[in-house]
């Protein structure tokens, strides 16, 4: 039976190491890749609820983006 001196063992742990953080980086990416997919439907349906709701609504556009202005939620008056 062969055996293992230290700089063997260390370059063993190494490579080992090496595998795990391929591994995991793999595994974050597909995971981040899902997260943006399922927040990217997220916004797309809020942006077509919020559609939805000004078309119903009885406001103008000037009445809209008004009320944004005036809430704090958006830029200055100046930029419309």
């Amino acid at each position: 039976m062969a055996r293992t001196t230290g700089k063997e063992l260390l370059e063993q742990k190494i490579e080992k190491a090496q595998e795990d953080v391929v591994k995991a980086k793999k595994k974050y990416d597909t995971a981040t890749a899902l997260l943006k997919k399922l927040l990217d439907k997220r916004d797309a349906i809020r942006a077509e609820e919020i559609m939805t709701a000004i078309a119903k609504s009885d406001r103008s556009y000037d009445d809209i983006m008004r009320y944004i202005i005036t809430t704090g939620t958006v830029g200055s008056e100046e930029e419309y």
